[in-house]
């Protein structure tokens, strides 16, 4: 049954021929509220993906949809280049409304727009084998290549500073001192570590600022249950929910993929006993990566890889927990303190990756 009796409205708006049998809510991602619907066409049923842009988050729909617009269609054009197989399984289409946009705007001025449903894929939650780092790591640094010849100034920053690690230590400061919702006191332990980890903060802004380190496109939410993996044989397909992707570093996708990718627990995992970076998923995801990159990464970039790994489960950490502090006003929470439990599985990954850092770095410069 339809949760939104909207979709019957949203589905005549864009360029699907056919009658919606029926649609249901994905219930991953945090932010956007997502549907995936069935059609029938000449009497086969065919799926397409309905998504609503959150405009809290994303205050520019518009700048949004142009640059997955910009990105979509460059990758086809580079897969088409290189000769690759099952394009349209390896980057996300967009379908246009029946006026040729990109998205619908209803009247309640709400965004909505359409994907071509990728068949024959599936997503994880928490990696399951090094086979699966590997894929991990090899997605997103081929998607980063394939994008390294497109201009990043062609792409606007559809949320400024997302990534600007000082500024997210300096909103959590504010929301501290603020503590609107008396939530301080029970994240104390939290906010000493925070505070600890403070050198980390404007370790890769330094280096971009002095040269060492350049601006890419990058996709800047590098979870690993955004990458699609073919059902049969388990190979990466796609890199999904493209609207993070805008000028970059390099770093900040690979540091997002050990944070996801490295410890097979869930991003809310209570135990934190259990959450600690196992080598050979590191190692894995690291050959993957610098197999797809190894033709534009820079040394500089490579010498920051493990660290990069550290200050995006800060970012994240300072993130969750500032959301925390303020209410719960970002990320979907199912329990009052869910977004304390996330930022507590960052801080946690933090210390393992401190523990062996040497080794890991070690371990990438010899690729």
């Amino acid at each position: 049954m339809y949760k939104e009796p909207q979709l019957k409205i949203i589905s005549k708006q864009f360029q699907i021929y056919g009658e919606i049998l029926h649609a249901e809510l994905c219930k991953i991602g945090h932010i956007n509220e997502t549907y995936t619907a069935t059609y029938t066409q000449g009497g086969i049923q065919v799926r397409y993906i309905h998504q609503k842009i959150n405009q809290s988050v994303f205050r520019d729909p518009v700048s949004v949809m142009n640059n997955v617009m910009k990105v979509t269609c460059h990758l086809r054009q580079q897969l088409e280049m290189e000769g690759a197989k099952d394009v349209t399984r390896k980057a996300l289409t967009v379908v246009p409304t029946r006026e040729g946009k990109s998205f619908y705007r209803d009247e309640q001025g709400d965004y909505w727009r359409s994907f071509v449903f990728v068949e024959g894929v599936r997503t994880f939650e928490a990696v399951d084998s090094p086979e699966q780092a590997f894929q991990a790591g090899n997605a997103i640094g081929n998607f980063q290549r394939l994008l390294a010849a497109l201009p990043h100034s062609e792409l606007v920053e559809t949320i400024p500073y997302f990534h600007e690690a000082r500024r997210r230590f300096d909103t959590l400061q504010k929301a501290i001192d603020e503590d609107r919702m008396n939530r301080a006191k029970t994240a104390a332990l939290e906010i000493q570590l925070v505070q600890k980890y403070e050198p980390l903060v404007d370790v890769l802004l330094q280096a971009h600022a002095a040269g060492e380190i350049p601006l890419r496109i990058t996709h800047n939410d590098t979870k690993f249950n955004n990458v699609m993996l073919d059902v049969m044989s388990g190979e990466q397909m796609c890199v999904v929910d493209l609207d993070t992707v805008m000028p970059g570093l390099v770093l900040y996708d690979f540091g997002d993929m050990v944070r996801t990718t490295t410890s097979p627990t869930l991003e809310d995992e209570l135990d934190l006993d259990k959450v600690e970076v196992q080598m050979p998923l590191f190692e894995a995801l690291a050959r993957g990566y610098i197999e797809a990159t190894h033709g534009f990464l820079t040394p500089a970039e490579r010498s920051y890889v493990t660290f990069s790994g550290k200050l995006m489960c800060l970012i994240i950490g300072m993130r969750f927990l500032t959301d925390y502090l303020m209410g719960d006003v970002y990320f979907r929470v199912h329990r009052h303190d869910h977004n304390l439990v996330r930022s507590r599985t960052q801080f946690k990954l933090i210390q393992s990756i401190e523990s062996r850092e040497d080794t890991m770095q070690n371990f990438v410069a010899s690729l």
